[in-house]
């Protein structure tokens, strides 16, 4: 075989078997941040098969592919599960891991390595081998862990040997001591198991999983005769809340449509349910409703039809004496949006021009409000502001509007990187630039002003989101209509027979914004009808999502999976095409 024909099979060789892939872990959990991959090491015998032994702490983590987001893989399952393209990020516990990943199947386990585990027949290693458990970061004598087990025994013990090891006969708490008797496990079930080596305390509380959690009542539209079901929150899987009307009578949660575990309590509009407690006596009204399984804590905060939603502070036109109203949304009446030119200063929101009713928040430009809180602090500039009455969530989006925008580089028509080419500001569209030109085979990129400090570029051709400070735009060279937004920075250069419109972004209203588990698309454009394609793309202009939604029939679309951080919306549908910033909280 000739030297050419051997290289040949070698680089076939690496490419069927993957070696040219490089599989890393990533996330708020690992030591290099959401900025950088640790790299895992691929098995010699199958190329599928990564693996790494990694120090992480309390967090998220993903797997991803080359250093970048085109290909990663999430679940909300840990310690194993099975990841999914674009999928949530993975929660991981604090601890030292034997991690492996499977890019075939997406399945993933992590294996904790410590020096406490537990071990008996009512766990899955039976009495063979200890399953370890995760140390506390804050107190390193307390471990804990969450296990399925079986009617059967089982003790703790240390480096995985018999010289060290506790136990007791008590179940389902108790303090261990050293080489006492076997815990009975006398219910099977999922527990949250914890274990203090400095004193030998431990507990076995058992977990319950609710496949719906509702309410019931003669208060309630069902009656006593079925369950209202509550939606989970996406932040914190033990919060479960929905908008209802209700009428003057009793109510009380229950977990899946079953008497079996109910809360009740004697305090409205909130208080603490307990198990089995009393009906909640109502009040009618309109309410978003809320219960925490976990600490049993609910809420009727009532949802008040306000005529109006102003801000008020130094920051704003009428200072602290007089409100600038927003304007209500007209699908939903929680929602209140304005445009307006803010200084430096303060402000908060209240409504009907009174102080009785006011949110503020020591965050900027996000966060949620509280009744009575803090004066959120404002820089000057443009925004546009959202608000929800109801759940306090705010943004404050900065406008820049540029007075001139031009295409440069060697594809431009100057071919230098000296002058600009301006671009016309859309007379309809403050944030759109067009221009008709003739480009020869090159680079460009669009910057503002004539001057870097505001440019944007990408790799993409003849579509994409440029970035700020972003790579150069490789050109092909023809005739061609140019357009950018400066708004979102999404270009087109088309033909000029398929130019590509770029519609206002007020002909689409997306909200909540900030959001948590999912938005909302409502289109006011006959040219944004029908069956339209949505992309989710970063800050960074890469895609981290992609969704097709029809206008009359489902305009909703899952966002939870997101992290938290701003992202660029874009909506397309033949040669129509609009983007919207939106905001995630977590």
């Amino acid at each position: 075989m000739n030297v050419r024909l051997l290289l040949m099979a070698l680089f076939s060789f690496l490419f069927l078997t993957g070696y040219s892939q490089s599989i890393g872990i990533i996330g708020d959990a690992t030591p290099g941040g959401w900025d950088a991959d640790t790299d895992m090491t691929q098995d010699p015998d199958n190329a599928d098969l990564f693996t790494i032994d990694i120090t992480l702490t309390n967090g998220a983590v993903k797997f991803r592919q080359d250093d970048a987001w085109d290909i990663n893989w999430g679940s909300v399952d840990f310690p194993t599960g099975t990841g999914e393209q674009g999928g949530a990020n993975i929660p991981v516990f604090a601890g030292d891991y034997s991690v492996w990943f499977n890019i075939a199947t997406g399945e993933y386990s992590f294996t904790v390595q410590s020096d406490i585990g537990i071990i008996g027949d009512a766990t899955s290693a039976n009495w063979d081998s200890d399953i370890d458990m995760y140390q506390n970061p804050d107190n390193p004598d307390k471990y804990f862990t969450i296990l399925d087990l079986t009617v059967g025994e089982a003790k703790f013990r240390q480096d995985d040997a018999w010289d060290i090891n506790w136990g007791s006969s008590d179940f389902p708490t108790g303090t261990g001591v050293m080489g006492g008797d076997n815990i009975p496990v006398d219910k099977a079930g999922e527990y949250m198991i914890d274990f203090d080596k400095s004193t030998g305390e431990y507990s076995f509380g058992e977990v319950i999983t609710f496949s719906s959690i509702g309410i019931i009542g003669d208060a309630t539209p069902g009656g006593w005769d079925s369950d209202t079901d509550l939606m989970q929150s996406a932040a914190d899987p033990n919060v479960w809340s929905a908008n209802l009307t209700l009428t003057d009578g009793g109510a009380k949660f229950r977990a899946n449509d079953e008497w079996v575990i109910d809360w009740g309590g004697t305090d409205f509009p909130s208080g603490v349910g307990v198990q089995g407690g009393d009906n909640i006596p109502v009040v009618a009204g309109e309410y978003k409703v809320s219960l925490n399984t976990e600490t049993g804590e609910y809420n009727f905060q009532e949802i008040v039809d306000y005529a109006t939603v102003g801000i008020i502070g130094d920051a704003t036109p009428g200072a602290w004496d007089s409100d600038t109203d927003m304007e209500k949304d007209e699908m939903d009446g929680s929602m209140w949006s304005l445009r307006i030119i803010l200084t430096d200063g303060e402000l908060k929101f209240r409504a009907d021009d009174d102080w009785a009713v006011n949110w503020g928040s020591g965050d900027f430009p996000t966060g949620i409000a509280e009744q009575d809180g803090a004066n959120i602090p404002i820089p000057a500039g443009e925004y546009i502001i959202s608000f929800n009455s109801v759940t306090g969530e705010y943004n404050f989006e900065e406008i820049v509007v540029y007075s001139t925008v031009g295409i440069i580089g060697t594809g431009s028509p100057t071919m230098g990187w000296d002058d600009d080419t301006d671009m016309i500001k859309n007379a309809d569209n403050e944030f759109l630039f067009e221009l008709e030109a003739t480009l020869v085979d090159g680079e460009v990129k669009f910057r503002a002003e004539d001057d870097w400090a505001v440019n944007w570029g990408a790799e993409e051709f003849p579509d994409g989101v440029g970035t700020q400070d972003g790579p150069n735009i490789p050109v092909t060279a023809g005739t061609y209509a140019i357009s950018l937004v400066t708004d979102t920075g999404e270009y087109s250069f088309a033909t000029p027979d398929a130019t590509k419109e770029f519609l206002n972004p007020a002909s689409v209203k997306l909200y909540p914004n900030p959001a948590v588990g999912t938005i909302r698309l409502d289109v006011n454009d006959d040219r944004l009808s029908g069956d339209i394609q949505v992309t989710i793309l970063n800050m960074n202009g890469k895609i981290v999502a992609e969704n097709s939604i029809n206008t009359f029939t489902n305009n909703s679309i899952d966002v939870q999976h997101l992290q938290a951080g701003h992202y660029m919306v874009r909506l397309q549908a033949e040669n129509a095409l609009v983007g919207k910033k939106l905001t995630i909280v977590k």
